[in-house]
Formats: structure tokens, C-alpha cells, sequence
């Protein structure tokens, strides 16, 4: 029997609805999950280490991968900062950049406002960190005393210390990373250099 222009559309319109809602319930059956996100895989050097022994008035060893240049990029009060001593210790293949700044405690008052000051810089990221916690440094044989910050959380900086002879001498250091902080990707990396840091603390000495 054939059949006429409507009755085809009408069969054909039913099928069409078959198809879509036969669709529609085979896509329901599957659950669907996000994949996690991926990172790339990091390989690290070896650890080998040299003596930092330039015209500053200290020393110390650091990782053979890292690369010290002076700091051109801050600007401070000249009076409360000798700008000859600001200088980077920098690797590039982590996008990470450890910076150092010195000065010279020439009286109580600038000595008491170091220690307020590496306090307030390590502190000022409490609002992305979860935690902060303080450890002493402690090595009188060598006249280095000091503290060291560990940021914990999603914060810009992840580690900061100071070390200070009491006197005369002052150091600061605060780790960055030139990348949005994620601690969960950063973390291996973090771990590494915070490592290369402990050497650097370890094996300081004023000169």
C-alpha cells in the first residue's frame, strides 16, 4: 500500500522522536567523572654545591643549578638599606627565585626594626596561607641566630628566614616562584629547594 505525503511525514517524524529519546537514554547509563588535572613531570639535578664567596660580607654554599645576580628591581629608602647588597639567587628551571637583601645594624633601634620588619613580611600572607609556622636557628659557634617562616597554603611566598649575628649583621631571604601559588602542584619543587635553603642556612658564616 502506498502511502500519501502526510502519513510518510507522520512516520517519519515518529522516528526521528524514537532516535532522539533512544539517544537521550543511552547517554544517560554512563557516569561521567572529571579528569584530574595533570602536571608535567619534573626532573631535578643532582645536588652539588659551591662556596659563595663575592664581595658581600658573607658566605655560604648553594646548589651548583642556582644562579646569584644582583637585584636591580627593588627600590627602598636608602637610608634604611645599603642598595649595594640586594642580590637573587635565582633557578630558572623551577621559575624560582630566592631573594636576599642585607643591611648593617648600626644601632638598637635598627636592629629591633629588622626583626618587627621579617615578622610583618612573613605574616602579610596570612590571608592565602592556612598556617604559619616559626622555627628558631640557632648556631652560636658562628654567631648566626635568626628565624625561620614556613608559609603552609596557597601563598605567594612559601618560606622566608633572617639571620643575624646580634651586632652587626643582618640577612633576609624570602622563596618565590613565578607561578600562580598552587601549593599542590609546586609542592615537589618546594620540597627540593627548601632543601638547597637548609644548606644555605647550615653552611653560613659572616665574614
Amino acid at each position: 500500500m502506498e502511502l500519501d505525503s502526510n502519513e510518510r511525514m507522520r512516520i517519519f517524524g515518529l522516528l526521528v522522536t524514537g532516535l532522539l529519546l533512544f539517544a537521550g537514554c543511552t547517554g544517560g547509563n554512563h557516569d561521567y567523572s572529571p579528569k584530574p588535572r595533570g602536571y608535567y613531570r619534573i626532573v631535578f639535578p643532582k645536588k652539588e654545591y659551591q662556596q659563595y664567596n663575592g664581595l658581600y660580607p658573607f658566605t655560604f654554599q648553594y646548589p651548583k643549578y642556582a644562579v646569584i645576580t644582583p637585584d636591580t628591581s627593588i627600590t627602598r629608602d636608602k637610608k634604611l638599606i645599603n642598595m649595594k647588597y640586594l642580590m637573587n639567587m635565582q633557578f630558572p628551571q623551577f621559575n624560582g627565585t630566592l631573594h636576599l637583601s642585607y643591611e648593617t645594624i648600626t644601632s638598637k633601634q635598627v636592629f629591633d626594626r629588622l626583626i618587627e620588619d621579617s615578622h610583618s613580611f612573613a605574616f602579610k600572607h596570612t590571608v592565602k596561607s592556612t598556617g604559619i609556622n616559626q622555627a628558631l636557628i640557632y648556631y652560636p659557634q658562628n654567631k648566626i641566630f635568626g628565624i625561620y617562616y614556613t608559609i603552609n597554603g596557597n601563598a605567594a611566598s612559601s618560606a622566608q628566614f633572617f639571620l643575624t649575628d646580634s651586632t652587626h649583621n643582618y640577612i633576609r631571604g624570602a622563596l618565590y616562584f613565578n607561578a600562580e601559588p598552587k601549593l599542590d602542584s609546586i609542592q615537589p619543587v618546594l620540597d627540593f629547594v627548601k632543601k638547597d635553603m637548609d644548606v644555605m642556612i647550615k653552611s653560613f658564616r659572616w665574614k
